[in-house]
């Protein structure tokens, strides 16, 4: 890999989403500010060969997306004049006049491109799917097949959504402005999905050599906090909030020095980030609030709760977390819920109770491709000494699973399986 590319690579992964929140401020349109944003990569892959790197690559591209931004907002402007012209023409010789564009008044509540970017993305206009989809492709970064993944959906699905999902943005003349209160709660649940599956991809990469990655959690965590500041009265932004704190309380734990997974009940707990945990836990006391009912992130925060009120492993409460699982099944039902679940009673219970909930799972198909089933079940068949069956399973996994750490992880349990 050339210098310029691998600069590229690491830069672009960590600004693209801030510069193409800045385009889109000044086009009114996240399909194009996408479109210029990648203009300016273009542009540094042809340039900083010939002309050397600059000192700032990241403020280098938002002043070439920015140039590219004013030149297409001048094309625009004087094709709107050459419209008005003929308006004004069609005014004279007795027809209909045309009818103002309304103001573009700026957003000054929330000064924050990123946040607007979010809303605008998260539009009603937009089916679920497609919200979703569409900010974790301009926000995170991430890659239509890294987006697929997380919904386990095929990846051309996820494509089509993200181009249709632009069209439907700009046919609609969406604002790009984060909305103002009586409009603010529709939309407000999507944008907290949106934020917590940014979180999850930090927090667990779906693909790649890293195990995490933390510029990903910590810009979703931000955004949580903002977002916790806009809609102080909404339980659930400080139940995700709070869920994402003590989940990101452990992210020093999670590696070892060579960048290796550590899992859950291995971690030093020391390590974890006390400061985190206290946010957390004031965040999830906010979203509990007088009314006692936990909706779906403060009963995930309430499961982190858990872990992080543990001082060691073996003093962690498994039957509330199992209990608590089922509570999130009962108004969100999911399989991976239910894989939690099981995991949960296994720990409780033991491994043979838990067994037949994952066969159940492997019985219904919906999570055939997800490397976890296979690796919850490689370690349940592992404790019930059955060692080959549980060998089988993790080689499985390892080889439905796209990050390189964890399959690395998936097949050493297979290696210690096999004897």
């Amino acid at each position: 890999m050339t210098e310029t590319r691998r600069t590229i690579a690491g830069v672009w992964p960590i600004e693209s989403a801030r510069i193409v929140a800045v385009v889109a401020r000044m086009v009114r349109d996240v399909g194009v500010a996408e479109e210029l944003a990648q203009d300016a990569l273009v542009s540094a892959l042809q340039q900083w060969p010939r002309e050397g790197i600059p000192d700032n690559p990241a403020a280098w591209l938002t002043a070439a997306a920015k140039h590219r931004a004013l030149d297409w907002l001048r094309r625009s402007q004087m094709m709107a004049l050459k419209h008005e012209e003929i308006a004004h023409t069609i005014e004279a010789l007795g027809g209909e006049p045309m009818a103002p564009g309304p103001e573009e008044a700026a957003d000054e509540d929330i000064d924050d491109d990123l946040l607007r970017l979010i809303f605008t993305a998260c539009h009603p206009v937009l089916t679920r799917e497609a919200r979703v989809a569409l900010t974790l492709r301009v926000l995170g970064g991430l890659s239509t097949d890294e987006i697929a993944r997380a919904f386990l959906v095929p990846e051309p699905t996820i494509a089509q959504r993200i181009v249709r999902a632009k069209a439907r943005l700009r046919d609609a003349k969406v604002p790009y402005e984060v909305p103002r209160a009586q409009e603010l709660a529709p939309r407000l649940a999507s944008v907290l999905e949106v934020i917590y599956l940014v979180f999850n991809e930090g927090y667990a990469a779906t693909a790649g050599d890293d195990w995490m990655r933390p510029t990903l959690c910590a810009e979703a965590l931000r955004l949580g906090r903002v977002l916790a500041e806009l809609a102080p009265q909404e339980p659930e932004v400080h139940g995700l909030v709070a869920l994402m704190e003590i989940q990101a309380s452990r992210s020093a734990a999670r590696t070892d020095r060579h960048g290796a997974p550590i899992l859950l009940l291995d971690q030093d707990r020391s390590r974890w980030d006390q400061l985190l945990i206290r946010r957390g836990l004031a965040a999830l006391a906010r979203a509990e609030g007088p009314g006692g009912t936990l909706g779906s992130y403060a009963l995930q925060a309430a499961i982190a709760a858990c872990h992080a009120r543990a001082l060691e492993a073996k003093d962690t409460d498994w039957a509330r977390i199992a209990a608590l699982y089922a509570a999130l099944g009962s108004i969100e039902p999911s399989p991976v819920v239910a894989l939690n679940r099981a995991v949960a009673v296994s720990m409780a219970e033991g491994p043979a109770a838990a067994l037949p909930l994952v066969d159940a799972l492997v019985a219904d198909g919906a999570l055939k491709d997800y490397h976890l089933l296979p690796a919850v079940r490689g370690d349940l068949l592992d404790k019930l000494g059955r060692r080959d069956d549980a060998r089988q399973e993790f080689e499985r996994a390892a080889q439905l699973t796209r990050n390189r750490r964890e399959r690395e992880l998936l097949l050493a349990r297979a290696a210690a399986c096999a004897g």
